[in-house]
């Protein structure tokens, strides 16, 4: 069979555009010894892989995280824009349920960004979180016992109560991370950006459909049509990165010792905290 009488010879003269979409899922940085989110190391050849692609017209970035590490996040979103530059692709960013937080900082290594109209969008600021454990251990009559060198090496101890010094000091360590985080808004956006920076940067999240009015995102649409709208209807779509082993990757409980799983199993409560937080 000659199967250039059933398909018109203008196809193989003209190839389809392709489009590398990389998948960004989950929450970013390491959330205990047997869970790890989105590093830059684990995704480094996948953001290579995304620009070396052949007839390589776009790289579209489906984000879908709730945050967690400003450094990886600030990470990831640096190689992706350095070989976008380096490659002069440009690269789209697409909003699943939610893109908040460092979920939001990689979506700002999209050129253009698209959201649902349901997605949710921004929180562009510093968390921390603990507990305060002080006076349950004084009931439970346990005395705790600690040795440092350096007087603020036990800074934040969740077993002894608030120190106003200790508070000072992570109050401005935030200031300074979210001020990094503000300026990649800023650089990305640009004049895009509608709303007051009181209110844009204050940690609150919005809809993407208001996301859009506010200028956070471009539109609303999924990688699908957008590409298609892009680069016409032959585009070819091209998922990189494989499946990660489940066992290995996520828990490894083949060479978990009893502390670690109890590690693991508060990892995935705060992992599960931070997707609530968005009513995911």
């Amino acid at each position: 069979m000659n199967l250039r009488r059933l398909i018109p010879i203008e196809r193989f003269r003209d190839p389809p555009p392709v489009v590398a979409v990389l998948r960004l899922g989950g929450v970013i940085g390491r959330v205990g010894p047997l869970r790890t989110g989105l590093e830059l190391e684990g995704l480094a050849p996948q953001i290579e892989q995304a620009f070396s692609l052949r007839r390589l017209a776009a790289v579209a970035l489906a984000v879908n995280s709730p945050g967690g590490s400003a450094v990886q996040s600030a990470q990831i979103f640096g190689r992706i824009r350095a070989l976008a530059e380096e490659t002069e692709v440009p690269v789209y960013a697409f909003a699943g349920d939610v893109a908040a937080s460092g979920g939001y900082w990689l979506a700002l290594a999209g050129d253009e960004i698209y959201a649902d109209p349901a997605s949710v969008i921004g929180s562009i600021g510093v968390l921390f979180r603990s507990f305060g454990l002080a006076d349950a251990i004084q009931r439970l009559g346990i005395e705790r016992r600690v040795h440092t060198a350096g007087t603020r090496k036990a800074a934040l101890d969740p077993f002894r109560p608030e120190d106003a010094d200790d508070v000072a000091m992570l109050k401005e360590l935030q200031a300074d991370v979210h001020e990094v985080f503000k300026d990649a808004v800023r650089a990305r956006r640009g004049a895009r950006l509608k709303g007051e920076e009181e209110v844009l940067f204050s940690g609150a999240f919005w809809s993407g459909k208001r996301a859009v009015e506010l200028g956070l995102v471009d539109g609303l649409g999924d990688l699908r049509s957008v590409m298609r709208a892009h680069f016409g209807d032959r585009v070819r779509l091209r998922p990189v990165g494989g499946p990660r082993r489940w066992l290995r990757a996520r828990l490894g409980m083949a060479k978990a010792d009893p502390a670690a799983i109890g590690d693991g199993v508060i990892a995935a409560l705060e992992e599960r905290l931070l997707w609530s937080r968005y009513g995911l």
